[in-house]
């Protein structure tokens, strides 16, 4: 008979590369996601803030909740070397804020639209 315990398939999660977090982790992934989600909420539906303070509040709650996204979901601080995970998202919100830079700039300096 062949011999149960050495297959090396699938369902042999113990030797991945790459950690799972512990329900310790996700659950204060979720718990910190639902109070950077209530905070603006609460702000907004009360008038709190100025307009512009209440922009910049959602802005900081937005990057916060992308943080947690990433820490405690994604895993990005348990990967192994090398990063590639990493600089990939590095290079993608790189691009990223060069179009919403462009964009704002060609709105803001549009000679046609005034």
């Amino acid at each position: 008979m062949a011999n149960h315990n050495a297959h090396t398939g699938h369902g042999d999660h113990g030797n991945h590369e790459g950690g799972h977090g512990s329900m310790k982790s996700y659950v204060i992934g979720f718990l910190l996601s639902i109070v950077l989600t209530i905070i603006p909420l609460v702000a907004v539906m009360n008038g709190m803030f100025s307009k512009q303070a209440t922009t910049v509040l959602i802005l900081v709650m937005a990057i916060l909740q992308f943080a947690v996204q990433l820490l405690f979901f994604m895993h990005i601080r348990d990967e192994k070397k090398p990063r590639y995970n990493l600089i990939s998202l590095i290079f993608g919100l790189v691009i990223m804020l060069t179009i919403v830079a462009g964009s704002i700039w060609i709105m803001t300096y549009n000679a046609v639209a005034t």
